[in-house]
């Protein structure tokens, strides 16, 4: 199982050092790929911007949205173009993981219809295909024909679409029992689809090292999931804050049957690259 590392573009209070920094170190480090997080309203950074900007100081690691509200970007030829250009200035790294979303906020100041979220999803898989194809003439053309592409979420169209249109399955968060219960949907639905072979699966879990990891992990998880009510508290519970725990999470993800695991932090400290590393 491969294991990447978040970027902190959705933490609170992040800057140049918490995106090329932490890039430069994550490669360093050997990580397989850095993830983004995407919202609209919220004070993050913006996933492909991010990625972008970590691309330009490495030459290596893959660069994952995990995921990204596709249907906010509803000027769908602009979107394949911006991946696509990520894509060629990578050398074939991007990992663009797409998914519906569910914060209504975010597609009001969109001016998105919140409600046609999943057929505007449908539709934009249809045409992303189509110009990674080469009609329509968007470019610049992805080295390997498209980005690596994968679909999140849990409801049964989510595992359709992954076998429809995708390398495979991302699953967010939820611990390693839903993805694994996940996985073999997603799997039940690449045989229907006819698709040779197994699709990609990948999860997320957040982290948080060092001597302050349980005030770090409430207060910068707690206020990135305010609007889930009590729910934020069990996400910031949910990280992983020793180095035990982290090496419990991978070792409970890989035998569930990810594929890769991205570890996102509650903290834009670039240090915690490093205590990453050693604690794996």
């Amino acid at each position: 199982m491969d294991i990447g590392i978040g970027l902190p573009n959705a933490v609170r209070g992040v800057g140049r050092a918490g995106i090329v920094d932490w890039a430069q170190r994550a490669e360093a480090a050997g990580f397989s790929s850095l993830g983004t997080i995407d919202r609209i309203v919220y004070a993050n950074y913006e996933s492909l911007i991010a990625l972008a900007a970590a691309a330009a100081v490495t030459e290596r690691i893959r660069l994952a949205t995990d995921i990204m509200i596709a249907p906010l970007r509803s000027n769908t030829a602009l979107l394949a173009k911006q991946a696509s250009t990520i894509d060629h200035l990578s050398g074939g790294r991007l990992v663009l993981g797409l998914a519906p979303g569910g914060r209504p906020d975010d597609y009001e100041v969109s001016g998105v219809d919140f409600h046609r979220r999943g057929r505007i999803f449908d539709s934009q898989l249809e045409e992303l295909t189509r110009l990674w194809r080469g009609e329509g003439g968007v470019g610049p053309a992805p080295p390997s024909g498209r980005p690596g592409l994968l679909v999140g979420g849990r409801a049964d169209a989510s595992y359709r679409r992954a076998a429809r249109y995708a390398d495979g399955w991302t699953s967010g968060g939820g611990g390693p029992e839903a993805f694994a219960q996940g996985r073999e949907e997603v799997r039940a639905a690449w045989r229907e689809a006819g698709r040779d072979g197994e699709p990609r699966t990948l999860a997320l879990n957040y982290y948080a090292l060092g001597d302050d990891a349980d005030e770090v992990a409430r207060t910068n998880l707690g206020h990135y999931y305010a609007f889930a009510g009590e729910y934020a508290g069990a996400i910031a519970e949910s990280a992983a804050k020793t180095p035990e725990a982290v090496r419990d999470v991978i070792a409970a993800y890989e035998q569930a049957g990810a594929d890769e695991l991205i570890l996102f932090p509650a903290s834009h400290d670039p240090t915690q690259v490093d205590l990453l590393a050693d604690a794996m």
